[in-house]
């Protein structure tokens, strides 16, 4: 089995389940500590910023720091800064993306937007969604933090930020650029800030359609759990598959050995 130098690591079904850690996953990240081999948690989470990501993972028992939370708010911003400087931006979304925009310098305003970019907002408003259009309609662009279009809660499956972002393309008939999983701009950046080659990095994480397909899309190797939404059965039959399979990641401890 390759040692890989780097890891990209999901955060939920990967580390935990909404408010409840998964079993081995203090353990795995213990043992990446103790080895000294580099970690970031990738999430497509865009509500939330890093340093309250690290705190909760903390409360679980799991070491983290908020410099390792790289998520889909912050893919966005950077893209934005790095196809314009001094970019105005519209923005529908959380507490997550406004602080991952401003950080990257970039003017929020409430008109002649030059992008409108688009994350998980539970305070939604069709106000909200008519000046996303039209201000695309005048020509900003759209960018859109990620395509999931369903989120898990205790209460279920509930509507996510790809089903917000499919209102407002529709309308408009204009496609968005995706930032998160499993789009290549995250995990472009998350490789190029751990610092190493892609052969050395190992994307980690539970849900098929974006973890796996995030890592197999930018050339990395993955390992899929079954501790979160796909399972080994629901993807047995598809072409592309992750580089390893294992239950749970006390056995990738084991099997590291």
């Amino acid at each position: 089995m390759v040692h890989y130098k780097a890891y990209l690591i999901d955060l939920d079904g990967t580390m935990y389940r909404g408010n409840e850690k998964i079993p081995g996953a203090a353990e795995f990240i213990k043992e990446l500590n103790q080895e000294g081999i580099p970690h970031l948690f990738v999430t497509n989470n865009s509500a939330t910023v890093p340093e309250k990501v690290a705190e909760k993972l903390m409360k679980m028992g799991i070491d983290a720091r908020e410099e390792q939370i790289f998520n889909s708010s912050m893919a966005a911003a950077k893209y934005i800064r790095l196809m314009e400087h001094h970019a105005k931006a519209y923005v529908i979304g959380e507490e997550g993306l406004y602080s991952a925009l401003e950080n990257e310098n970039i003017q929020i305003v409430d008109d002649n937007a030059d992008y409108v970019v688009i994350g998980i907002d539970r305070g939604l408003t069709y106000e909200k969604l008519a000046k996303a259009c039209l201000q695309i309609r005048n020509g900003a662009k759209l960018i859109s933090t990620n395509k999931d279009v369903a989120i898990p809660t205790e209460r279920g499956m509930v509507p996510g930020n790809g089903a917000i972002t499919s209102v407002i393309s529709v309308s408009t008939g204009i496609d968005p650029v995706f930032a998160g999983k499993p789009e290549p701009i995250l995990m472009e950046q998350a490789i190029e800030k751990l610092g190493f080659s892609k052969k050395d990095v190992l994307m980690v994480g539970d849900n098929y359609d974006t973890d796996i397909l995030a890592g197999i899309h930018s050339g990395i190797d993955t390992l899929m759990v079954e501790t979160g939404v796909s399972t080994f059965e629901s993807i047995k039959h598809y072409d592309e598959q992750p580089t390893y399979k294992i239950t749970d990641l006390y056995k990738w401890k084991l099997d590291r050995k």
